[in-house]
């Protein structure tokens, strides 16, 4: 594994010129607390997956995608997944199927957001394996900081603030929602005016 493009990728994901992709982060882990960190776990990895294979697609050429049309579909992802913690009727979450698909899905859309920063920073070098493995393993690093903040910051207001757990995750993922949502509609004014 390359060290440069492992520490490259995680300081990419917690950098905030990333926010979108912690926002999506936030979205994913927000009806969670720290006991389930390994649901989380699970998410945050289908979420590496999904991205890392267009990831590599996208570095090899092999697929092109408008990066306008990118920067639109990021935010969406994150609307529709702080829509889905809305809407929980649950006040723990008990399946992981719709939120693993999220992740899952969801990470093929962020992986095209990736990839113009990683090609810039491959140039024209021959063998992208290994870089393109440190840079996946330092994102899947980065996430896991962000997540377990999140986890840690979630279980101190439910448990040691007394708030609902529900309602955190109301606010949260309204919160995560209203600045997606703003994002949204600049992506909208990009690709149409």
């Amino acid at each position: 594994m390359d060290e440069l493009y492992f520490q490259l990728g995680w300081q990419h994901i917690i950098n905030w010129d990333a926010y979108d992709h912690i926002l999506f982060v936030i979205a994913l882990s927000a009806i969670y607390l720290l006991r389930d960190w390994r649901k989380v776990l699970v998410l945050v990895t289908a979420f590496t997956v999904g991205h890392s294979i267009t990831l590599a697609l996208s570095v090899l050429h092999i697929i092109r995608i408008p990066g306008p049309l990118v920067e639109f579909l990021i935010p969406v992802t994150i609307c529709v997944t702080a829509i889905s913690n809305i809407l929980r009727r649950d006040e723990e979450p008990q399946k992981l199927q719709l939120n693993y698909f999220y992740a899952l899905f969801f990470g093929l859309i962020h992986g095209l957001g990736f990839s113009n920063y990683l090609k810039s920073l491959l140039g024209s070098q021959a063998n992208i394996v290994q870089p393109l493995l440190g840079f996946n393993l330092g994102l899947e690093f980065g996430q896991i900081l962000i997540v377990m903040s999140i986890l840690l910051i979630s279980t101190g207001i439910v448990k040691i603030g007394h708030i609902k757990r529900r309602d955190w995750n109301m606010f949260l993922s309204s919160a995560t929602f209203g600045i997606a949502f703003l994002m949204v509609i600049q992506g909208v004014r990009a690709l149409f005016f």
